[in-house]
């Protein structure tokens, strides 16, 4: 099984289309602000997930899943704060903060079985 077998890291990638899509309308001053942020942390979560997979240790394994999971967690900071700026409206927020629980559920599946790894 391979990085791209896992559902964390199926949702993650779509995750990415979305947000960028959803970005594309920033204004031009928030090229190098908070559009470039949010991008940073979106590509974060599946390319973790993926370094994640390539560690042959449950611990390391672990820890790029842990990586991944803050990022969701400040991908969904930098979206309220779009909302907040008016540069995304409320259907984008909730269709974006959809998909980052249900990321955030499937990155808890995968802590805990290698945290079971670890442990046996």
């Amino acid at each position: 099984m391979t990085f791209t077998d896992l559902d964390a890291w199926k949702e993650a990638r779509a995750l990415v289309k979305i947000v960028y899509l959803c970005i594309e309308r920033f204004p031009k001053e928030e090229v190098y602000g908070l559009q470039s942020q949010i991008k940073r942390a979106a590509i974060s979560i599946p390319s973790n997930i993926a370094e994640g997979c390539g560690r042959n240790q449950p611990k390391d394994m672990m820890r790029f899943y842990y990586i991944a999971r803050g990022s969701a967690y400040e991908l969904e900071t930098q979206l309220y704060l779009s909302l907040d700026l008016n540069f995304i409206d409320e259907t984008e927020l909730k269709l974006m903060l959809e998909k980052l629980k249900k990321i955030r559920i499937l990155l808890a599946g995968l802590i805990t079985y290698q945290n079971n790894q670890l442990n046996k």
